[in-house]
Parts: structure tokens; sequence; C-alpha cells
């Protein structure tokens, strides 16, 4: 079974920066079950949104329209962790944010953001910006 575990996330003033990070453990002989890894958020009250999306063997990274600019995805296949780097925080990216990974084959990028794709998930980390 895929464990994901996310840590980086606090508290954090507006206009600051943080950097998230998902490290993954996958079941010996079943590195297929990751595929794409993705970010997402969701605040009280609020649906959960996709952030950004990466596929681990290629393809460009896809992001949400509401943090594209201010958020890079990374990946560092050796230490199975991606990354979000995420600067110029304001409010409105208070959430928690959630580490999710997928393993379908083949996944378009307007679809790189739906939740369903993925079906493992971490815990999460939360992320609080204060103005």
């Amino acid at each position: 079974q895929v464990q994901l575990v996310e840590s980086g996330g606090g508290s954090v003033e507006a206009g600051g920066s943080l950097r998230l990070s998902c490290v993954g453990s996958v079941p010996p002989g079943d590195i297929y079950s990751i595929r794409w890894m993705a970010w997402f958020r969701q605040s009280p009250g609020k649906e959960r949104e996709g952030v950004a999306s990466i596929g681990i063997y290629g393809g460009r990274p896809v992001y949400a329209d509401s943090v594209n600019g201010r958020v890079t995805i990374s990946r560092e296949n050796a230490k199975n962790t991606v990354y979000l780097q995420m600067n110029s925080l304001n409010s409105e990216d208070t959430a928690m944010y959630y580490c999710a990974a997928g393993g379908r084959t083949w996944l378009p990028e307007n679809e790189a953001l739906w939740g369903y794709n993925y079906n493992n998930w971490g815990q999460g980390t939360q992320v609080t910006v204060s103005s």
C-alpha cells in the first residue's frame, strides 16, 4: 500500500513563502502504483481544490489558475519526494494541503487536478497565512 507523508506546513505572514514536502513509500515491486503526484487543498466550508500536479516519469506540471505563477511543483524521484514551493502567499492560500498519488498510465492535463484520478492520499499539512 502506498503511503504519503506531508511536511512543511506552518504559519506565515502574507507575502511569505513555504515549501511543502511529500514523501511516498511504495511496496517493493509496485513502483508503478505512483505515476502522478499532486497537491490539493481544502479550507473549512470550501470544496477541495487541486493545486498542482506532476508526472513522475515526465510531462510538464499542471497548476491551478489560482496559484499559477506563485507555486512550483517539483519531484526528486531518488527520494520518492514531491515538493510544493509556494511564494507570495495570501490569506486565500490558508488551507489543509494534501499530497495525492495515482497510477493512471496516462493523465490528460485537463484532468490532472481532478481528485478522483488519485487513489492515495496523505494526512495533510496545515498552511495558515496571516494578513
